[in-house]
């Protein structure tokens, strides 16, 4: 499918992820991953922060509100809590949730699955992958438009990560 691949190996295709075991038979499927040159543990805390703002392109899906730039002081997320934040307003919610390693939700009919990989000498591979139930012929539709919005988050996190790093 286009767009359905971007920063990944083939071994991180092929492994399982949280969000495959909510949907069955899904028409699209999308992976996305990203290196960054710091430990999970400092990567994670960021990917927590899609609760409050989409960290994506602001002034498309946050309505023009800047996703924060330092961390706030969230609670580890938890099952059943909102998942992410556009302009302020709660969608989705969290469906899967392992501290430090791996956060799931979903959101408009999507279940994605955000997992930190660390990949020696504190660096982390942070991977996503998007899993829907979509009209088939509006799949490879939705793959290239997540595929714009899920690079920049991931961009996104890897400089913040990376910053607070050094």
């Amino acid at each position: 499918m286009i767009g359905d691949r971007w920063g990944v190996s083939d071994s991180e295709v092929s492994r399982p992820y949280p969000c495959d075991g909510f949907v069955t038979a899904p028409a699209l499927r999308a992976w996305r991953g990203v290196t960054v040159e710091a430990p999970a543990e400092a990567v994670w805390p960021w990917v927590t922060q899609v609760r409050v703002a989409p960290y994506s392109y602001d002034w498309i899906d946050n309505f023009g509100r800047r996703s924060p730039r330092r961390l706030l002081d969230l609670p580890e997320p938890e099952v059943g809590e909102g998942f992410t934040a556009s302009g302020g307003r709660r969608l989705g919610r969290v469906v899967s949730v392992e501290p430090g390693r791996q956060l799931t939700g979903t959101v408009m009919g999507a279940f994605l699955s955000y997992v930190l990989v660390p990949a020696g000498n504190g660096t982390t591979r942070l991977l996503l992958k998007v899993v829907m139930r979509a009209n088939r012929w509006a799949a490879p539709v939705l793959s290239v438009g997540d595929l714009a919005m899920a690079r920049r988050q991931l961009l996104n996190f890897k400089l913040l990560a990376e910053r607070r790093g050094r």
